[in-house]
């Protein structure tokens, strides 16, 4: 059963992100791409991580627009995947883009902004 959830998800999150692209007609929605979606074991739901590059309000009103856009984005998952049942989808702000940006930039400033030089074995005999 879990394969067929993965395989489920991964045609779902591939059928969405392309809807959201050229579909949605909604200004609302920005920059927005589908990172992962994951199902519940009966298949029945779907939460579907959305990454948005913009600002905390382009963000917000994304999300907003996906979520009143749930109705036709279920009705045209079931015409392209020719499923039995198409699951409910809930659409959760994947901001994992963003703490890892935030990770990174903890780093550099840890490492006070040093650039890393990759020295070969052969120059560290050298040294």
């Amino acid at each position: 059963m879990r394969h067929r959830q993965q395989q489920l998800g991964e045609a779902i999150a591939h059928e969405l992100s392309d809807l959201i692209q050229t579909r949605m007609q909604d200004p609302r929605i920005g920059f927005a791409s589908v990172t992962s979606v994951e199902l519940s074991a009966d298949l029945r739901h779907a939460k579907v991580f959305i990454s948005v590059m913009g600002t905390s309000d382009e963000q917000t009103a994304t999300m907003r627009a996906l979520g009143h856009g749930t109705g036709f984005l279920r009705h045209e998952l079931a015409q392209r995947l020719a499923i039995r049942y198409t699951p409910d989808l809930i659409f959760k702000l994947d901001e994992s883009m963003a703490h890892g940006a935030r990770v990174a930039e903890l780093l550099r400033q840890i490492h006070g902004d040093a650039p890393t030089e990759v020295v070969s074995a052969d120059e560290k005999e050298q040294a």
